[in-house]
């Protein structure tokens, strides 16, 4: 994953108004820190930033932050956002090292159509949408994609069923599940009324044999 330089200016005004004042100009404040250094006040443009993060990586983009004439290799961390605009507010930027093994979390994508579950009108059930991984800056996937193509009715594909690349390793139990397929449900009573309740389609066929036995 290649880096994507970031302009930072160094030694911002601490305080909510000189924050505001930044925001106002177009540039959003953040704190570099990291590998033991002394956090450090940054400013960086917030075009720059969005464009830096709006790529396939997203948050878990490597960004090569340039100030003062150094250059560090980070990721973006503790975005904050505007609870209106959802506009990035303050931004930590995290030193790491290119050999480093690091926490990210990974978005989930499911692939494929489940015909199984779709024929027997089951549902495709997402437990899991983002994945917590260890990896090398570098080997951090942009995301996690998930075949559901052989998914059947109570069939669950769990953590450990992940095809993960090489150097990366799920931080969750394997046995978390990812997607189930869900059976489908029916209603009894009248029109599933306030006397009514949802079942499962199996468990109605097994009270209509029960009730044919006993007619007979």
């Amino acid at each position: 994953m290649p880096e994507i330089v970031l302009e930072a200016e160094v030694g911002r005004t601490l305080g909510s108004s000189a924050s505001r004042r930044l925001r106002a100009a177009g540039k959003i404040p953040g704190i570099l820190y990291g590998h033991g250094a002394e956090p450090v006040p940054v400013a960086v443009e917030g075009r720059e930033l969005r464009i830096a993060l709006s790529g396939e990586a997203g948050t878990n983009a490597l960004l090569a932050l340039r100030a003062e004439g150094k250059t560090y290799l980070t990721l973006a961390r503790e975005l904050q956002r505007h609870p209106v605009r959802g506009t990035v507010t303050h931004v930590d930027f995290q030193i790491v090292g290119r050999d480093e093994v690091i926490a990210a979390d990974v978005a989930v994508v499911l692939t494929g159509e489940a015909t199984e579950v779709h024929h027997g009108d089951g549902l495709v059930d997402q437990q899991l949408f983002t994945l917590p991984v260890h990896a090398k800056p570098a080997d951090i996937p942009t995301q996690v994609e998930v075949d559901v193509s052989a998914l059947t009715i109570g069939g669950v594909i769990r953590v450990s069923d992940l095809d993960l690349p090489s150097g990366v390793s799920a931080d969750l139990d394997d046995e978390v599940p990812v997607v189930t397929g869900v059976p489908p449900r029916v209603q009894t009573g009248a029109e599933g009324g306030a006397g009514g309740a949802e079942v499962p389609a199996a468990r109605e066929g097994e009270a209509a044999a029960s009730a044919g036995a006993h007619e007979g």
